[in-house]
């Protein structure tokens, strides 16, 4: 099977190279290994409810809505208001002017650290400021600036010498957020509270960024999946075509092939990889390339990937409830971040959890299942939960009266791998939705244990399965790693869709740190041009 551009991949990075593609007239093959596209902007039915399966909302960041209007794709959105609670008391989101709430709320909880959480509050204005600068114009990459010359010289290039130095700027605030915050309080249960929202070792502008980011969160009508399944009809609507349950498991640069792990082979002058990275090198032999330096350059682009690790992951909680959503309304908005005590994951000792011993090279935690079960009891009480209410945005989400709710929490994937390899995955997933539904019920939603219809849980294995993220990833590589495998400084990140294999370029969430569905759309639109640019001079 022959194409001009092979995609592979169909998340956010896949679905908007390929409209681009597409949209230019070119031939293009988007290749998908799951039932449908989309990766982690899904949305499902289940039993007359309506669930996000990755992202709860949208931040545009500049970048969504131009590249839906470049496109001329139309989206109903409506604005995701975020709250923020802690134990009974909650704080809506709804301006910058918020901010003082948001600290009056750490105030009251943490009342002898009041001049470090000012400070802290000052610190947030400063990243507003610099959020204002960087979002302050939609992207240019999405503008026609040949229709509008003036729009160039009267707002891009002002906005241009403002940009560079605030990109300066965000540099001096590369270090983990807890580190920095650490320089503000010697209160690590403060510190708990503001940074486990966040993933471990998080730079702290994109940390302390998301206060702005929460005042921009967008919902599409009719769920987050909307936006993939529009891509995909603007895809075929111009001639691209798209194959799911199509997974590429072998690449010959060589000679311009993959296969698929059908047997399919396909020929291709141009390919964009939106997928796992590790999986793109896994899928090359080096020992069959032609050409000895891209054979040296993939031998050691595997080594240098061989011990990073994917990001955070996340446990979620799915209940269909016979509650009204308007019970829920009365306590937060639709977006809710919620910590139930005020002690932090600082105070929760993991040492019981991992065996004495990690030389008898089985693992690192432990097989004891009621240390487990004590662990696990307290991280749920400890941690900080996302929590969704998509029938709050849009009433036809859930049946009349109803409410489906999708409760969230960072999760640990090796623990996950550990549970499931002593045989105690399946009850893992009942303890914790047990474990969860009595935190909230006994803290921010009283009566909710009574009012359960139905509930399922997915895991780090779930979404490993079902994105082909490494560790279940969910914004790419973790911050942890020794080094980013990742371009990650905003002025390079054209150059972060080049690769060393010829005619082969990536796009996504595995190409530039940190990352995000803005930033995956950003990549896709880029490797698109360059694919473009590239077949017109040839």
């Amino acid at each position: 099977m022959d194409c001009q551009v092979l995609v592979v991949g169909g998340g956010m990075a896949g679905l908007t190279a390929a409209a681009y593609l597409s949209q230019a007239g070119l031939d293009v093959l988007l290749c998908e290994k799951e039932t449908k596209v989309g990766g982690l902007v899904n949305s499902f039915d289940y039993n007359g409810f309506t669930f996000d399966g990755g992202i709860r909302a949208m931040e545009n960041s500049g970048i969504v809505l131009p590249m839906l209007r470049q496109l001329g794709i139309d989206i109903p959105f409506v604005s995701s208001a975020v709250s923020i609670g802690i134990e009974k008391d909650v704080t809506n989101l709804q301006s910058k002017d918020s901010l003082k709430d948001y600290l009056n709320l750490l105030s009251r909880y943490f009342p002898d650290n009041s001049r470090e959480i000012e400070q802290f509050g000052a610190e947030i204005k400063k990243i507003m400021q610099y959020m204002d600068i960087l979002y302050g114009i939609d992207n240019p990459l999405f503008l026609d600036l040949k229709s509008d010359p003036g729009y160039l010289v009267k707002t891009i290039l002002p906005w241009l010498i403002k940009y560079i130095l605030t990109v300066r700027k965000i540099g001096r605030l590369n270090e983990p957020v807890d580190d920095y915050l650490k320089k503000i309080t010697d209160n690590q249960a403060l510190i708990d509270m503001i940074a486990q929202h966040f993933f471990k070792n998080t730079p702290t502008f994109f940390a302390l960024s998301y206060f702005s980011l929460y005042l921009d969160y967008q919902y599409p009508r009719g769920g987050t999946g909307v936006l993939a399944e529009k891509m995909r009809q603007f895809i075929r609507e111009h001639n691209g075509r798209i194959r799911c349950e199509t997974e590429i498991v072998q690449i010959d640069p060589s000679h311009k092939q993959v296969r698929d792990a059908h047997g399919v082979v396909y020929q291709y002058q141009k390919l964009i990889w939106c997928a796992d990275l590790k999986r793109l090198y896994q899928a090359i032999d080096p020992e069959l390339l032609l050409n000895p330096k891209t054979a040296e350059a993939v031998r050691n682009r595997k080594i240098e990937l061989s011990d990073k690790i994917g990001g955070d992951s996340i446990l979620t909680l799915y209940l269909t409830l016979d509650m009204d959503p308007q019970y829920f309304k009365k306590i937060a908005n639709a977006h809710f971040f919620y910590t139930p005590v005020r002690a932090g994951l600082n105070s929760l000792a993991s040492d019981n959890l991992l065996k004495p011993a990690v030389q008898d090279g089985k693992g690192l935690y432990t097989d004891d299942l009621n240390v487990i079960k004590d662990w696990l009891a307290r991280y749920f009480q400890y941690t900080t939960y996302e929590i969704s209410c998509p029938a709050l945005r849009d009433s036809s989400l859930a049946p009349a009266g109803k409410t489906g709710l999708i409760i969230s929490t960072l999760f640990d994937y090796p623990l996950v791998r550990h549970l499931a390899g002593i045989d105690w995955y399946d009850a893992f997933k009942t303890f914790s939705a047990q474990a969860i539904i009595s935190v909230l019920d006994a803290s921010i939603f009283p009566g909710l244990k009574e009012h359960i219809i139905d509930q399922f849980v997915s895991t780090p294995l779930t979404l490993e399965r079902l994105t082909g993220n490494s560790d279940g990833a969910i914004t790419g590589w973790a911050f942890t790693n020794s080094s980013m495998p990742a371009v990650h400084s905003m002025p390079k990140i054209a150059k972060s869709v080049l690769t060393q294999i010829p005619d082969v370029y990536q796009a996504g969430q595995w190409t530039f740190s940190p990352s995000g569905l803005p930033i995956s759309i950003l990549t896709g639109k880029l490797a698109a041009d360059q694919v473009i640019k590239k077949l017109k001079q040839s």
